[in-house]
């Protein structure tokens, strides 16, 4: 009986001292609570003004690089893919700097990308991909900035900006075209910027009754007196095709890139304002019917 009251009192006293253990162990998080909260918000406020710090170096690095590469006239295309990566270098690096206030450990997050390096590649490697030909479009130079440009899958316009993992073209329309620079590096690619002069054919009809020859110097007038058309490169009119409603001439001429388009529409105009004046008409398709009646059958 007293070796089973001696235990009951020991089992007792052991619950006592777990309760009062638990209690201290509350009531010290309670006390020291109000202190963790307030280092959690100094190491936040820090952050945040080492981020915004940050960013303000991030930019003024940029800017110095910008400059730099300006002045050693390197390429505006080369300029803003090396400022994309420099950002996107930079920003990660800060975050680096930020967690690391934390605790974080920086090495064993690289030591974990590290190991997880595979599965990152073949998740993301559609964005490598369009890294890589970023990199090769900057080498290998098939167009600049302000280029006008159209690829073998019917992308078109003035090349924008190359950036890290696509390249923005604006359309004559205005529209603005993303095109993977991966895609972008593996395509045929036509620039009609790359020389400093551009030929141009205006197709023009004329009627089966009409003399070619007139036909041939009246176009050749227009082209002579065009101040956009240049005079040093061959001007000709020819016929390209006998079609079914009329004799099709080709205008060939040459003008410079900045003007072809205006010095285009000019000519269009005043080709048909030409021919008018010289009595030569523009055929359009026709078509004859013949109603044959009963009696005509018969």
């Amino acid at each position: 009986m007293e070796d089973w009251l001696m235990e009951e009192q020991l089992v007792g006293a052991e619950m006592i001292a777990e309760n009062e253990l638990r209690v201290g162990v509350i009531e010290k998080f309670i006390q020291e609570l109000p202190d963790k909260v307030l280092r959690f918000g100094v190491r936040v406020l820090l952050a945040l003004v080492v981020f915004l710090a940050g960013m303000q170096a991030i930019k003024l690095v940029r800017k110095i690089v910008r400059r730099s590469l300006r002045r050693g006239n390197a390429d505006e295309g080369v300029i803003r893919f090396l400022d994309s990566l420099l950002k996107v270098v930079l920003y990660i690096l800060l975050v680096f700097l930020i967690a690391s206030g934390f605790g974080l450990d920086a090495t064993s997050v690289v030591a974990l990308v590290g190991s997880a390096g595979v599965a990152i590649g073949l998740a993301v490697q559609g964005s490598l991909s369009n890294f890589a030909g970023g990199v090769l479009l900057l080498l290998l130079k098939p167009f600049k900035i302000d280029d006008y440009i159209k690829d073998s899958n019917g992308n078109e316009g003035t090349v924008q900006e190359v950036q890290l993992f696509y390249t923005r073209l604006i359309t004559p329309d205005h529209h603005v075209v993303i095109v993977p620079n991966g895609t972008l590096a593996n395509a045929n690619i036509l620039n009609m910027s790359t020389l400093e002069d551009r030929r141009m054919d205006i197709v023009v009809g004329i009627s089966y009754d009409a003399d070619i020859r007139t036909a041939r110097e009246v176009l050749l007038k227009v082209l002579n007196d065009d101040p956009d058309v240049l005079k040093d490169k061959e001007r000709l009119v020819f016929v390209d095709e006998l079609a079914d409603s009329g004799v099709i001439l080709r205008v060939r001429c040459f003008s410079r890139n900045d003007t072809y388009w205006s010095t285009k529409w000019r000519l269009t105009e005043h080709v048909k304002y030409a021919l008018d004046e010289a009595g030569i008409s523009i055929p359009f398709p026709q078509m004859d019917v013949h109603i044959q009646t009963g009696a005509q059958k018969q």
